[in-house]
């Protein structure tokens, strides 16, 4: 019954956070499908992922049905099912989406999920970090939207990779194309624009709904936070990964601070 060093809960907070650090230098330990079946919460290598069973249903459902919606989290939804359906997640229940349900009422349900969120998924205290990065251009502005992603708590960071995953794959399906068969497959009209665009308010918050001036944002603003949602999800894929010089750099302090995890680190290697 003894706790291990494998549990992240029985080290010091510093260096839980410098080894939460070293598991996005790995890609596929950013896959979900590694940590289904995992009881332990936060096991080291890799750490659980903390994605809400509501946002990984609803990407899961429209990346099956939904890419070649035309006008996906657009077009209008139905009232009473998004409620039903947030009801049954709100109770607990083990919902499964299929084919049955509609594709406007899952992204609906997933659009009010974020935006009702009591902290948004990009936390507040970094609105105006995140929104500065909108005035830089290339390296400089996706080196600091990386160092801005790694101060995220690890489930809004996971939640936040499995949202820009979605999004991503919406946007390569904008354009219409040809099956192998040659027939013409309409786009879903969704580009990365137009998805930053709907996305951006409801993760980019600068005050709690309900709030003095919630909701009066400038014309500055609201463009800065389509531009930089834009960056999100044409990046998202390096923006997670760790480089190679700053791993070392986090092997070097935990060595100085913890050198009996980088013993274990270096077994389990």
């Amino acid at each position: 019954g003894a706790m291990s060093v494998d549990s992240i809960t029985d080290l010091s907070d510093n260096a839980s956070e410098l080894l939460q650090a070293l598991q996005l230098c790995h890609p596929h330990e950013l896959d979900p499908r590694r940590a289904r079946g995992k009881k332990r919460p936060l096991s080291l290598n890799p750490i659980s992922w903390q994605v809400p069973r509501i946002v990984d249903r609803c990407c899961t459902h429209l990346e099956t049905h939904g890419l070649h919606t035309v006008g996906i989290f657009r077009v209008g939804s139905s009232k009473k099912r998004v409620q039903q359906l947030r009801e049954e997640f709100d109770q607990g229940l083990d919902v499964f989406l299929d084919e049955h349900h509609s594709v406007h009422d899952v992204a609906a349900l997933l659009k009010e999920f974020l935006r009702d969120m009591p902290d948004p998924l990009l936390p507040r205290e970094l609105y105006g970090a995140f929104l500065s990065t909108a005035t830089m251009e290339g390296p400089a502005q996706l080196d600091t939207l990386q160092l801005l992603l790694f101060l995220l708590p690890p489930s809004h960071s996971d939640t936040l990779l499995r949202l820009l995953r979605l999004l991503a794959r919406v946007a390569r399906h904008a354009e219409s194309s040809r099956d192998p068969q040659g027939r013409q497959v309409p786009g879903n009209k969704m580009t990365a624009s137009n998805l930053a665009t709907v996305f951006g308010p409801n993760i980019l918050q600068k005050e709690k709904p309900g709030e003095k001036e919630a909701g009066a944002l400038s014309f500055e603003d609201s463009a800065a936070i389509i531009l930089v949602l834009q960056r999100l999800i044409e990046h998202h894929h390096s923006l997670f990964m760790v480089s190679p010089e700053m791993q070392c750099d986090v092997l070097r302090r935990l060595f100085q601070t913890d050198p009996d995890v980088i013993e274990y680190l270096l077994r389990r290697k």
